[in-house]
């Protein structure tokens, strides 16, 4: 996906004593739940299916209502909004894509440009432009139909339409869930580099752990009733899991994923030297494979090439290892507070 341009940063969401009870049922779908995103960051719900996760994303807003609770963007009270008018300010991206089969991809990437009444060439130069920005050439794809897209292709074109009327939210409901898994692993890092660039906040939705490790900024862990068992950052949520339930997510390889979050640059130490160089943001999972190929030591650089120290085994294990006897940051409830 290309550079970013000049688009609108992410506001901040705050969800205050937020629940949801259907007519009939004696069970909420989500009970009194509270948790505030920090503007510009992706925070991804993950859980079991039927948790309340999607309902509780669909109540940000608003396609569910939500019984009680207030639903706060940017600290501005949306709660009794009007709903189609918060959802012009909110993009929205789900398993299924949506796009319109009978439209071109222009077309469906200009619709809520359309809606909002922008003028017909800004609207087009907007198409190309997000055309572009994840990874499609106008040129070539404005107008084809989505039968004549690949799935990766079809599921780029959603995020491009999310992005058109240039929303400082994003809502993603297990996006890339029906693509192939090396096309999704794809989809992942290249939006993960998107998101990064543009500032947008994202709420993403998953029950894939490792889609969540590698996402978000930070996670909410939900049990049933969306109740957050802890909301943290994936390194503090690997190293200190705050009840059994997310132990059971992050499984008996709790070390082996905390080598894929930690990068060279943080077991760079001074007075080792390599022959080899290696980038300071290679995982350490990455660098671990290259001391088991016979390489004692490595020297990490920086992106202008400049020596931050080596590494060997024992830097790399006590790098690991000081994430492990870290407390827990968060209690399990369903109040959520920003983890550092």
């Amino acid at each position: 996906m290309s550079e970013a341009t000049d688009l609108t940063r992410g506001l901040s969401i705050e969800l205050d004593h937020l629940s949801k009870i259907y007519p009939g049922v004696a069970t909420p779908a989500v009970n009194d739940v509270s948790m505030t995103i920090p503007a510009g960051e992706m925070v991804v719900l993950v859980g079991p299916s039927g948790c309340g996760k999607t309902t509780t994303m669909k109540m940000v807003n608003r396609l569910i209502e939500p019984t009680a609770g207030v639903i706060r963007l940017g600290g501005e009270d949306v709660t009794r909004a009007d709903p189609v008018q918060l959802r012009r300010r909110m993009g929205y991206v789900i398993q299924s894509i949506g796009l319109f089969p009978h439209m071109t991809i222009a077309e469906n990437v200009g619709q809520v440009p359309i809606m909002l009444g922008w003028p017909k060439g800004k609207v087009s130069d907007r198409v190309g432009e997000m055309l572009e920005l994840v990874g499609l050439d106008a040129g070539e794809f404005a107008r084809r139909y989505p039968r004549q897209l690949s799935g990766g292709q079809q599921q780029r074109v959603g995020v491009a339409r999310a992005l058109a009327a240039d929303p400082p939210v994003l809502l993603m409901d297990e996006p890339f869930g029906a693509t192939d898994p090396i096309t999704r692993e794809r989809l992942q890092v290249e939006f993960r580099g998107l998101q990064q660039r543009l500032g947008k906040t994202v709420i993403f939705v998953t029950h894939d752990f490792e889609e969540a490790l590698l996402l978000g900024d930070r996670i909410a862990v939900l049990a049933d009733q969306s109740r957050i068992v802890q909301y943290d950052t994936p390194r503090m949520l690997v190293g200190s899991p705050a009840e059994d339930h997310v132990s059971q997510f992050i499984g008996s390889s709790a070390h082996v994923r905390m080598l894929g979050l930690l990068t060279a640059r943080e077991a760079a130490t001074e007075g080792i030297s390599g022959s080899v160089t290696i980038p300071a943001d290679l995982s350490l999972r990455r660098t671990l494979d290259r001391l088991m190929s016979g390489i004692p030591t490595l020297e990490v650089v920086d992106e202008g090439g400049r020596t931050l120290g080596g590494l060997d085994f024992a830097s790399l294990s006590r790098t690991v290892g000081s994430y492990f006897r870290a407390p827990a940051s968060t209690a399990s409830g369903t109040t959520a507070e920003v983890p550092s």
